[in-house]
């Protein structure tokens, strides 16, 4: 029996009626999608709340999205502006705070194409690191948009590595103030959101010197427009970097300062501060003036990591449901490709894993706020801790979601290159995400250098952090499992992940520890292990992610289906990882080669009863038409019908071409 319990919220306006393909799909759900829905959001009253967020913003013509792909750069960042600013005007309308419970929709309702993101780094920047007396001031007027905000931390020279920044700020007695500069070229501020042309202040992250000491990296806000008409302030030199891969509406910016001068108090100084005879007192530990950026990268993982591993997904098993090609069985009809197994193999482990990188986040979000709560209160115990899991989990995610976002594309053949679909424009911003806010790469290793503090203290019997307590555990010999279906129990599979995770961080502390005591010095030490330490710090993160989607289906409710779907997409999510990493299990006898037969059989079976229920999976995600902004994933499968009225849409399609009577009618008119 069918569970639809599809909301009217959920359908497209249909071209001609929905697609008989896709209606069919939806008739033999095996669980509630409504009810599905309300666990991804958290229980009914959230999904109701997000829905009516939606519902307003998509009825509101300012923040249309019809046309965007046939814009210019310009008419993106103008729009973008226009659609910020009525956004602020909408939020007064209907009673909408920026501590309120629409807040978190918002973004998702608009698709993240507003300006002014990283005002609300600034603002988190001021709230985290700043004094009370800091965010009395500064908050308000932020919140107002009184002031437009901006953070300034990568600079053209330096990036993830922030030790290395450049720009100074030097503390002047005289005056109590800071002067700061860029020194050299390298020491430009680039790529900070907004400060393109958009932003009056920023947050500067700066080398600190009094009296000719430096103190290290700190925060100071600057002012670098005219509150009045907008120029540059004296000192300062700020534009736009130029064209990018995606973001067009993002007027990502240059920051170059030339004997800038702040008074004092605008370092923020919650945890440091410069006393006026330059005295300089510390609060705590140094690294907080990176929480910041530590807190970003876990807001950023729902928007701008999962939110389009979920829309891809949407639109790919949507197409692929309705897409025909080749047969099955001679004679018969053309097959949905949805129905071939390969076609089930690259799309339905991506669902997979956005229902765990969903549960997964949830799951750091309770971390950093238990965390921050700590820190609040001065206890900075928690913060290697909620560095490393940032940092790893960025890592992971931005690196997963963004080639299941291609497998996607792929997925989808010819069409789904046409920016119609929606699936380039998903691609392009993803990929952002692996090299923004620290490069994968120094994230993971910085992680593993957490794995390795902590594997030495577990195996000293200290302490150790809640989320590697795990490195003390007792390692078994081998594998249990004796048939196939051993694999379907979670017991098993959580067991091999963790015993690869403790090897792989193990077998890699060793070999470092060997190296430094054969002479080998300790940084170059460091290096030559640095292939295997990334492989550590992403075994463990893949680890936490496959015993926390474990954990959560334990907890759900047993009814309408859900439990049971969901342990379906748990087990397919890490049979799949154990699949695709097969070396890494095989590596030390724990699973034989009979076993990884097994659990290929196992994987193989889960495509197909997962298959059944793939586009109510999708459906469950609540994506609208206008959010989705796709040919190919509306909720009524129009797919043909839909990408020849868009093509129509087309400027090019609507006027004579002027290449003609400045080329091509000379080329065709000539005589030879």
């Amino acid at each position: 029996m069918a569970l639809l319990g599809t909301s009217k919220y959920a359908q497209g306006i249909g071209l001609g009626g929905v697609n008989p393909d896709l209606a069919s799909e939806r008739q033999t759900a095996s669980f509630s999608v409504e009810g599905l829905t309300t666990v991804l959001d958290g229980g009914a009253e959230h999904t109701r709340v997000r829905r009516a967020v939606v519902e307003v913003i998509e009825r509101d013509p300012v923040f249309s999205r019809e046309n965007q792909y046939f814009q210019t750069q310009n008419e993106r960042y103008e729009a973008a502006v226009r659609k910020a600013v009525h956004l602020q005007k909408k939020m007064h309308e209907m009673g909408w705070r920026e501590d309120g419970p629409e807040f978190i929709y918002i973004y998702r309702a608009v698709a993240g194409d507003v300006a002014f993101l990283l005002h609300r780094v600034f603002m988190r920047s001021i709230s985290v690191l700043g004094s009370d007396e800091q965010v009395a001031k500064w908050i308000p007027l932020a919140t107002k948009h009184q002031l437009i905000g901006s953070y300034a931390q990568t600079e053209l020279g330096h990036g993830t590595y922030l030790q290395g920044l450049e720009t100074t700020a030097v503390f002047d007695t005289t005056t109590q103030e800071f002067i700061l500069n860029t020194p050299k070229i390298s020491a430009m501020k680039w790529w900070p959101g907004d400060m393109g042309r958009s932003a009056t202040h920023t947050v500067v992250f700066a080398q600190l010197y009094v009296h000719g000491k430096c103190y290290g990296v700190h925060p100071f806000i600057v002012q670098i427009r005219s509150l009045r008409d907008h120029s540059l302030c004296p000192g300062i030199t700020a534009g736009d970097i130029g064209p990018k891969m995606n973001f067009e509406h993002i007027d990502n910016g240059y920051l170059m300062l030339q004997n800038v001068r702040i008074p004092r108090e605008n370092m923020l100084n919650k945890f440091c501060e410069v006393q006026p005879d330059g005295t300089y007192i510390r609060r705590g530990s140094q690294k907080i003036n990176y929480f910041t950026m530590t807190t970003v990268r876990v807001s950023l993982l729902s928007d701008e990591v999962i939110l389009p591993l979920m829309k891809a997904c949407t639109i790919a098993i949507r197409y692929s449901a309705v897409r025909r090609q080749s047969k099955l069985n001679p004679g018969e009809e053309e097959a949905k490709i949805l129905d071939y197994q390969t076609q089930q193999e690259k799309l339905l482990p991506q669902l997979a894993a956005a229902y765990a990188f969903h549960f997964v986040n949830n799951y750091l979000h309770k971390l950093f706020d238990r965390g921050y709560k700590e820190i609040q209160e001065r206890n900075f115990n928690s913060l290697p801790e909620l560095h490393a899991s940032s940092s790893g989990f960025k890592a992971m995610l931005s690196q997963y979601c963004t080639a299941g976002v291609e497998i996607c594309l792929r997925a989808c053949g010819g069409h789904g290159y046409s920016l119609l679909s929606g699936l380039p424009s998903l691609y392009t911003k993803i990929l952002a995400s692996c090299i923004y806010e620290g490069e994968n790469t120094i994230l993971l290793l910085q992680t593993a250098r957490f794995l390795i503090k902590c594997f030495a203290a577990a195996s000293a019997g200290q302490p150790v952090p809640q989320s590697v307590t795990y490195l003390a555990a007792v390692k078994p010999g081998k594998c249990p499992a004796k048939n196939k279906l051993d694999f379907l129990n979670p017991d098993i599979y959580v067991e091999a992940y963790q015993h690869t995770a403790i090897r792989l961080s193990s077998s890699t502390a060793a070999k470092l520890q060997d190296l430094i005591q054969s002479g080998v010095k300790k940084h170059e030490a460091w290096n030559q292990c640095t292939v295997q330490l990334v492989q550590a710090a992403k075994a463990h993160c893949h680890y936490i992610t496959v015993k926390n989607f474990v954990e959560t289906v334990e907890k759900l409710e047993n009814k309408a289906g859900i439990q049971k779907i969901m342990k379906h997409l748990c087990d397919l999510f890490a049979l799949h990882g154990i699949f695709s990493n097969a070396g890494l299990f095989l590596h030390d006898g724990y699973i034989s080669g009979a076993q990884m037969d097994m659990i290929t059989a196992s994987y193989l079976d889960l495509l197909g009863v997962i298959r059944k229920d793939a586009v109510p999976l999708v459906d469950a995600f609540d994506f609208t038409d206008k959010s989705l902004n796709s040919a190919l994933g509306s909720y009524d499968g129009n797919v043909y019908q839909r990408l020849y009225e868009w093509a129509q849409k087309s400027p090019t399609n609507q006027q004579i071409s002027p290449a003609y009577e400045n080329n091509l009618r000379i080329l065709l008119c000539s005589t030879t």
